[in-house]
């Protein structure tokens, strides 16, 4: 058997790697993968570590093959100033078993009213975001790209138009329909994308989106790119398996944005493949098991995903042909790195065995969150072993 002690890739190893390939180990029993690039995770410190903190969200992360995450900057104080900022900073650099990059955030305590200190921010931050809320004001956003663009910085949004939310809390579909539920419907969504990518013509500014997950979002961004401009996106592992259709009345199904229908589902996918969805990040939210027993209506918003990420989508879609080990491994490891500006350094990689199946139980998470909608999922890939840098962290 190998010795796990021993798997590691060099720095050569690591520059002689095609795109998405793969170091086998003992006929393909045990697989070496590049560390996976999360650009859109909750590790709840400071302010929320009830909830998660930066050492269980770093090792959960760790657990599920990660080396680097980008934290949203949904906390308390909100890293709107540097002396805001300088709080999670000290925890990353405590806490942290993998690479952290924070976020700072577009507007004071995200509110939408006055813009955060972006330049004192700048070389600390690895872009600028007030993820939970989408930026109302056109003219906000506006002088948000202009002086990230300055400061060469990406803008990344959550988009969602408030006027249109109606107090929904689940997609407005067919379950919302049959079941009595408020929905929020796909427009709130694809609306303020649609806003966005026009000041981007307007601005220059680079701009990502979070989690999409309506089919006008994709076709949106996919004539955007089309035309040229500095615009991409991320979608959720649970968007591209899931559907409204597979709404239980659990708070462990609802997040924001939600489940949306078949159709949604299958453009994602289809934007995953061919490249207008760049890239999978898992809007890891977790929260206590309180906040998360009030069904779908009156549950937190927010789902963990870091530990179930990889073998939901190998067993998914690689397994099944859907999708190749090659494309899965471009969308979690080297394209959200190269947009970004996160290396793959020596060391950061994570073993496997392909080969086994597993049901996926929350209660062996290392993560605080354990709402999933995939416990109970049989799934294959388990995780044996995660190096950040060489030191093994997993």
């Amino acid at each position: 058997m190998t010795d796990l002690n021993k798997i590691n890739l060099t720095p050569e190893q690591q520059s002689d790697l095609p795109l998405g390939s793969i170091a086998s180990f003992d006929d393909s029993k045990y697989v070496t993968l590049p560390g996976f690039c999360d650009v859109h995770v909750h590790f709840r410190e400071p302010g929320f570590c009830y909830k998660e903190d930066m050492e269980t969200g770093s090792k959960a992360a760790a657990a599920g093959g990660y080396t680097a995450v980008c934290t949203m900057p949904n906390l308390n104080p909100v890293p709107d100033s540097a002396e805001h900022l300088a709080v999670q900073l000290e925890a990353i650099r405590d806490k942290a078993c993998i690479h952290v990059y924070p976020y700072g955030a577009i507007t004071v305590a995200e509110l939408g009213r006055e813009m955060a200190d972006l330049e004192g921010m700048a070389k600390d931050v690895i872009a600028f975001s007030d993820d939970g809320k989408g930026v109302q004001s056109d003219a906000m956003m506006r002088e948000a790209m202009v002086r990230a663009k300055a400061l060469g910085k990406m803008i990344v949004a959550h988009c969602e138009v408030n006027d249109l939310l109606e107090g929904g809390y689940i997609h407005k579909g067919d379950y919302a329909l049959a079941h009595g539920h408020r929905g929020i419907c796909s427009e709130s969504e694809w609306k303020q994308i649609e806003r966005d990518i026009q000041l981007v013509r307007e601005t220059g500014c680079s701009y990502h989106v979070c989690h999409i997950s309506t089919k006008e979002s994709v076709e949106l961004i996919r004539k955007a790119k089309a035309e040229g401009l500095d615009v991409t996106c991320e979608v959720g592992p649970h968007y591209l398996v899931l559907d409204d259709g597979d709404l239980q009345e659990e708070g462990r199904f609802k997040m924001n944005p939600p489940l949306r229908s078949p159709a949604d589902r299958e453009a994602l996918l289809q934007g995953l493949l061919d490249g207008t969805i760049d890239m999978v990040a898992t809007d890891h939210a977790p929260h206590s098991a309180e906040e998360k027993a009030k069904g779908l209506e009156k549950s937190a918003f927010g789902i963990v995903g870091l530990e179930t990420a990889f073998p939901i989508l190998y067993t998914k879609l690689v397994k099944p042909g859907l999708m190749t080990m090659e494309t899965l491994l471009e969308r979690m490891v080297y394209a959200p790195r190269k947009r970004f500006g996160i290396p793959l350094n020596e060391g950061d990689c994570s073993v496997w065995d392909l080969t086994e199946e597993y049901v996926i139980d929350p209660e062996t998470f290392v993560s605080k969150g354990h709402a999933t909608p995939f416990a109970g999922w049989k799934v294959f890939g388990r995780c044996l072993k995660t190096t950040c840098g060489g030191k093994t962290v997993f």
